[in-house]
């Protein structure tokens, strides 16, 4: 066992982006659970407002991102140093993108269905990182055997094929299973080879003079979102909490 994580994270010097995704992903669930407790009214935390300025944890959450990049690009991908800085710069993204809402809108939309897509962007996220450490750096470890080499140049072409298969996907307007496929070899396979969603690039490109596939792309598509919203919200709701139903009006920027 320590011979594999040594060889997979420690000599290709992944171990800071392991433990900048480790904090990532224990800020959000932690910043989470704090906010919700401060919704419910539990709890001893309260938001922070000095002289009646509601402070966002967007706030501390890019000062920490800043600290955190510029030490990791000061101190390279090994010592302890290096994982400070990883640990520092994923808790101050995760507590940036856990209100990406609020920026995107340039409003407090973070309990509204607008706010949904913080968690939806912090998923994304975390999925991605996940992928670039589930490769294991097929290039660059030392002391590989002939066999060895030759499996990891079989893994680096599959995932070559893989990669194209979501870049299709993607510009298929299937964001979701391009990410899914991005983890899981050949899962964008099957959204690269189906019907495009009627507003994606893809559709605008290809089907702008097929009438029948826009027309087939816009009824499976309301198929689909119909089937799936449900368990969608459900699982955002159990990950963020449930939103607010009242509509919240969105101030210009």
């Amino acid at each position: 066992m320590g011979h594999w994580f040594d060889q997979n994270f420690v000599e290709p010097g992944k171990l800071p982006l392991l433990l900048a995704l480790a904090a990532f992903v224990l800020t959000f669930a932690v910043t989470r659970l704090i906010t919700r407790l401060i919704r419910a009214g539990k709890g001893p935390f309260r938001n922070i407002t000095p002289g009646g300025l509601h402070v966002h944890h967007v706030v501390p959450g890019v000062v920490l991102t800043v600290i955190g990049g510029f030490g990791a690009v000061s101190s390279g991908r090994q010592g302890f140093a290096a994982g400070l800085c990883a640990v520092i710069f994923g808790a101050g993204a995760g507590l940036v993108l856990d209100e990406f809402a609020l920026i995107l809108h340039l409003d407090d939309v973070y309990w509204t269905e607008e706010g949904r897509q913080s968690v939806e962007v912090v998923v994304l996220t975390a999925a991605l990182v996940l992928l670039i450490l589930a490769g294991f750096s097929p290039l660059g470890v030392n002391e590989l055997s002939s066999d060895q080499q030759q499996g990891r140049l079989g893994i680096v072409l599959t995932l070559v094929v893989n990669f194209c298969f979501v870049l299709i996907a993607l510009f298929k307007g299937k964001a979701r299973m391009a990410v899914i496929g991005a983890l899981v070899p050949f899962v964008a396979l099957f959204g690269a080879v189906r019907l495009a969603r009627p507003t994606s690039m893809w559709a605008k490109r290809f089907y702008r003079n097929r009438h029948r596939a826009r027309s087939r792309a816009v009824l499976r598509a309301y198929h689909h979102d119909r089937r799936w919203a449900g368990p969608r919200r459900r699982f955002q709701d159990l990950i963020g909490g449930a939103p607010d139903r009242t509509p919240v009006p969105v101030r210009k920027p």
